[in-house]
């Protein structure tokens, strides 16, 4: 068995709290500073979710034993990320709101079923997720920050909506 190298000692509440802090706050700053520029704000998150990766590789893990929580991530907040859409171009700001919480639900569910067949195939195929906090904060965070990148570069930049 390999060892695992790890430059960020510890896995639990402690350290993903401060992480997701930190990542939090760089990822309010980075969209904050392209908002402007319509056709970077997709690719900016898109990078931004690859950030957490960063960070679980620094402690140590392989990308992934996070597989499926990036999976439930990328489809809770992107197929959400239609439903605000989707709300906000029939009824305004109320109506992204409105679709935005009711999709999130919906979402929520979908992705669950998508993060527990994830689970299976990696359990089947003899990944051990050994989730920690740490890891399934990061896990969620990329896969949202992805999922809703890509939603938005689609969107925005391809389709020009």
């Amino acid at each position: 068995m390999k060892k695992r190298i790890n430059l960020i000692k510890g896995e639990g509440g402690r350290k993903a709290l401060i992480y997701t802090l930190v990542l939090s706050v760089i990822a309010v700053a980075a969209t904050i500073s392209v908002a402007r520029w319509k056709s970077f704000i997709g690719p900016v998150i898109i990078f931004l979710g690859f950030l957490p990766l960063v960070v679980l590789k620094l402690a140590g893990r392989k990308v992934r034993t996070t597989g499926a929580d990036i999976i439930y991530g990328m489809l809770d907040t992107g197929i959400m990320g239609i439903f605000a859409l989707t709300g906000a171009s029939l009824a305004g700001i109320i109506g992204g709101i409105i679709g935005a919480g009711v999709g999130d639900s919906i979402t929520d569910a979908f992705a669950g079923i998508f993060e527990g067949k994830t689970s299976e195939l990696l359990r089947k195929r003899g990944i051990v997720e050994d989730r920690t906090p740490l890891s399934i904060s990061m896990g969620k965070m990329s896969g949202c920050l992805l999922g809703f990148g890509t939603l938005i570069t689609i969107v925005w930049t391809i389709i020009k909506i």
